[in-house]
């Protein structure tokens, strides 16, 4: 199958979900990523209303949004960062939704400029990676949401999902600077278990809050994770949820705010996957985004006290077992 057919195949799948034509607005200073999201995009279904300079993305501010705006910001001065903050409050505003393709040194800050609207946001993607965020754009917008499924929708999704992503990874292959990556993208819910609770004359009362392990115990046992990927193959232990939280742990007990471009780092995986896990963890509760009161372009993540209390409470379990965890 050659690379024209396994696009439209997987749009043909991802379009499948979605049964509606949206409007797209692309902007990147790149007439390669230009042409190549807009052929993409209407092989879709999309209907492509802007494409453009960056230059382009400040007069949004007087022009309408489609559904989906997709910006390619490999770097961006303080104007550029401004408009894509101003974008990002009309988009959260609107119900519009944002894809942003960038590069790892300027992460932090477009995270940052990013609290409002929850986008996709893609770190130096490929053209498959590019493929299966407006796969999964096409099913959100047309009012697919997750938890309103049905427990068969619920399923069929995944497969979907799944199907997209493996068709994706082929296509990249075609290309000659392929690096072979897994992607993550099953659908899930995080769900930390209560307190434990004991029972007194009146009735049950929450325990004494277990403290927070010895970060030097946390980072021995992340040097262990790690030190795995020197004999094998990394994504045969890949677990960036975890390690996340780990990383996540042993910041809070040293009382050091994490970045969201080191906490991609620490998860183990490419930085596109790290950010879905991210906005998922996010989502369910497990991690909270943290402004920075001196400079609007940067955010921090760390544990909520949910999670933080689940995590001391893991390893108070683990007792003295805990410095021989691998």
């Amino acid at each position: 199958m050659g690379q024209a057919a396994l696009i439209d195949f997987t749009y043909e799948m991802a379009a499948d979900s979605a049964g509606m034509k949206l409007a797209l607005s692309v902007f990147s200073d790149r007439a390669q990523f230009r042409d190549e999201l807009r052929e993409d995009a209407e092989i879709a279904g999309f209907g492509v209303r802007d494409c453009g300079v960056l230059a382009e993305l400040l007069e949004l501010d007087e022009r309408p949004l489609g559904e989906l705006v997709f910006l390619d910001c490999p770097d961006l001065d303080g104007a550029g960062y401004a408009a894509l903050s101003r974008l990002d409050e009309r988009a959260a505003q609107t119900g519009a939704r944002l894809i942003v393709a960038t590069t790892v040194d300027a992460l932090d800050a477009v995270y940052g400029c990013c609290s409002a609207s929850d986008p996709q946001i893609l770190v130096n993607p490929r053209r498959a990676d590019r493929v299966i965020a407006l796969g999964r754009m096409l099913a959100e917008l047309s009012g697919l949401r997750v938890r309103e499924l049905s427990e068969e929708d619920r399923h069929n999704l995944v497969r979907i999902t799944e199907q997209v992503t493996h068709i994706a990874e082929r296509l990249d292959q075609l290309t000659p600077d392929h690096v072979a990556k897994r992607s993550s993208d099953s659908i899930f819910r995080f769900e930390p278990a209560e307190p434990s609770r004991a029972r007194n004359g009146e009735g049950l009362v929450r325990t004494t809050r277990a403290p927070l392990p010895d970060p030097r115990l946390v980072r021995r046992i992340i040097q262990q994770r790690q030190l795995r990927a020197r004999f094998f193959d990394g994504d045969l232990f890949a677990d960036p949820a975890w390690d996340m939280l780990l990383d996540l742990t042993a910041a809070r007990a040293e009382h050091v705010r994490v970045s969201v471009t080191s906490l991609c780092i620490a998860s183990g995986v490419p930085p596109t996957t790290a950010l879905r896990w991210i906005s998922q963890m996010t989502e369910a509760g497990l991690l909270e985004r943290i402004e920075d009161d001196a400079d609007r372009r940067r955010a921090f993540i760390q544990l909520t006290e949910k999670s933080s209390d689940a995590m001391a409470r893991y390893f108070q379990e683990l007792g003295q077992a805990a410095a021989q965890m691998v």
